[in-house]
């Protein structure tokens, strides 16, 4: 049974993040969802894009209870394949091939932004994987295939995250 409390209690504060490099074919696969999201989710959603550069990445996180971050991934077989990396219940695997422009990648920025103290509680990563990361090139046809469904995916994820669909609290200590 739901209590009144839990009915009027405010909405978790997210934040979207599509990251990547548009000069870089499937790289930029992280804007082009963040640009798919413009105007459709609720207006205390936070949606931001960011290059390649995952040292800022830790301001990001401040101030908020959940981040969903849009990446690609490199190519693994699969081109347009999304997978869904919920860190609250999973740690993001190492050998995750985030097709980062640079050395320090997602997996070392969220790594980093834990052991400071400033990550969320909650954050879920999509990585879609690529096929093509050549500077200059575009997207690959497979990749712009599956940015309407990971756009789909995370307004799904920020309504549950935000608390819309989330059990009962005591779902979570069994």
């Amino acid at each position: 049974m739901t209590n009144a409390a839990e009915i009027h209690a405010p909405a978790r504060t997210v934040r979207v993040i599509g990251i990547g490099n548009a000069d870089r074919g499937d790289d930029g696969v992280g804007a082009l969802v963040a640009a798919a999201l413009a105007g459709r989710l609720p207006a205390d959603v936070s949606l931001l894009t960011r290059g390649g550069d995952m040292m800022n990445l830790g301001d990001d996180m401040g101030g908020i209870d959940a981040l969903i971050c849009i990446d690609a991934a490199a190519p693994m077989g699969e081109p347009g394949r999304i997978r869904r990396l919920d860190l609250a219940t999973q740690a993001l695997p190492r050998e995750m091939p985030f097709a980062s422009s640079h050395a320090f990648g997602l997996a070392d920025a969220i790594a980093l932004a834990e052991a400071l103290g400033v990550a969320p509680k909650d954050i879920v990563v999509f990585a879609i994987e690529g096929a093509c990361f050549d500077v200059g090139a575009p997207v690959t046809p497979a990749v712009a295939a599956a940015v309407p469904e990971a756009a789909s995916l995370v307004i799904a994820e920020v309504e549950r995250l935000r608390g819309a669909n989330r059990p009962p609290r005591e779902a979570f200590d069994a």
